[in-house]
């Protein structure tokens, strides 16, 4: 944070290396099967830090992600058995059958992701395998007063039937990958020390909130003349001994029946 309280310039790019360190992706890497000399679908990459850690465990990864400057950032990585490509996951390319499919962080921005998810297991070879991961209720955070709680409900509402984006998402997971065709291995919550905790935030924890908060132009329109007493009370309560986050960070591992023809 700048003097004055004016937030310091950062790319999104380097919002999202800072997130990456908030997140126990240990935890979920851990319970994927073996990827030495495994091809894994990296889909909504971002700037490549999860493809770097697979890259890290023996895959050959291939990135795609619809910002160009995020496969811009992924591609300055300089990973050897990586690439990365700018492309529509929901009109996703033909690619030969992979092993694996990881997904972070985006499925609940996807307008039909059940008849997405059938096309992404169309491109899984018989036996592989999808992870995905996603934020479940993002804003319920507590103690906070009742016009912010009722504020942000009404967004959440709004962004849902807009199709914009799905915030409580994480719970179903489970129900979309089954609806896929796939068999669920695994569901894990994942400890995440910016989106999940309790007690108060850290200091950069609490800047990336604020950070949020300002790129949510429709959250402003949404809450009118009341945008500031809902961010500062939302800021207010992670900065709180007695916080309590009900949100939780999901995480679903999930296979292609071994007799299921691929796509």
């Amino acid at each position: 944070m700048l003097p004055g309280g004016r937030l310091a310039t950062m790319s999104l790019a380097d919002e999202y290396h800072r997130q990456f360190t908030w997140r126990d992706w240990v935890k979920a890497l851990d319970a994927l099967p073996s990827l030495d000399g495994k091809t894994v679908l990296d889909l909504g990459c971002g700037p490549g830090d999860l493809a770097e850690a697979l890259v890290g465990r023996g895959a050959f990864v291939l990135g795609i992600d619809g910002n160009e400057e995020l496969i811009d950032a992924a591609r300055n990585k300089g990973l050897e058995t990586a690439e990365f490509r700018v492309g529509d996951l929901e009109n996703l390319p033909y690619v030969d059958p992979v092993d694996g499919i990881w997904c972070s962080f985006t499925a609940a921005y996807l307008r039909d992701l059940p008849g997405t998810l059938r096309t992404w297991a169309s491109r899984l070879k018989p036996g592989g395998w999808m992870a995905l991961t996603e934020i479940d209720d993002l804003f319920n955070h507590e103690p906070v007063r009742d016009q912010t709680r009722e504020l942000l409900a009404d967004y959440v509402d709004e962004a849902l039937r807009a199709g914009r984006y799905d915030f409580k998402m994480g719970r179903k997971l489970r129900g979309y990958v089954e609806g896929a065709g796939l068999l669920v291995k695994g569901q894990l919550c994942l400890p995440d020390a910016e989106l999940a905790f309790d007690g108060p935030g850290q200091e950069d924890v609490i800047e990336a909130w604020r950070a949020r908060f300002e790129r949510m132009s429709l959250l402003r329109v949404r809450c009118g003349d009341q945008y500031e007493r809902v961010r500062d009370d939302f800021l207010g309560c992670l900065k709180r001994v007695d916080h309590r986050a009900n949100s939780s960070v999901r995480f679903v591992l999930a296979c292609a029946y071994s007799d299921r023809p691929s796509g």
